[in-house]
């Protein structure tokens, strides 16, 4: 695997953290430097260990699974696209969260495991190239943390005025590097 294809992962993953911290930003109506730099540390943290996890479980049940490791790797890529995808349908409540400070460690750390839950199923798809497994997981997670301060911006700056449902680009997104990953082995690994 190369590094364009471990960046075009992460900005799939970090899809989930641009759509949350869009969604944040719309709600804080101010941009708050501090605030956003938390969350974005956070969830880039977020993303990049729960591949991490997900890798070394893999790790250990590699054996059972080399010969088919490309289309484990379609198979949990699509599926996890396909859910971002259907997410994106989802119609979106602006009135769904009364709570004042939408910064708190709680909210941000319960965000920031629900939005690398992907990533922890992603970490098994690096099992077959564990030479590479450090630099994808700081890729991923700085791409994340990239995303996250990003979007927070652009939620306070412009949030109310675009409707983008970033999720469903980051699905096809993962879709994409799922067929990516499979041609190449069926038609180009000896």
């Amino acid at each position: 695997m190369d590094i364009l294809s471990i960046i075009i992962i992460g900005i799939g993953l970090a899809m989930d953290c641009f759509a949350v911290s869009i969604s944040k930003g719309i709600r804080a109506k101010k941009h708050f430097f501090w605030l956003t730099f938390r969350m974005a540390l956070l969830f880039g943290l977020f993303q990049a260990v729960m591949p991490l996890i997900g890798y070394f479980a893999g790790a250990s049940f590699i054996v059972y699974i080399k010969e088919i490791d490309h289309w484990v790797a379609f198979g949990l890529l699509s599926l996890i696209g396909g859910k971002m995808i259907i997410e994106g349908y989802r119609p979106i409540d602006p009135d769904s969260d009364i709570v004042i400070n939408h910064y708190t460690w709680t909210s941000l750390l319960s965000l920031a495991l629900a939005t690398s839950i992907d990533a922890f199923a992603t970490g098994i798809v690096f099992v077959p190239y564990h030479d590479i497994i450090w630099k994808a997981v700081t890729i991923i997670g700085l791409i994340s943390f990239l995303f996250t301060f990003a979007g927070s911006f652009i939620g306070v700056h412009f949030g109310k005025r675009f409707h983008i449902k970033v999720e469903m680009i980051g699905g096809f997104i993962l879709i994409g590097m799922a067929i990516k990953i499979l041609i190449e082995h069926l038609f180009f690994q000896g």
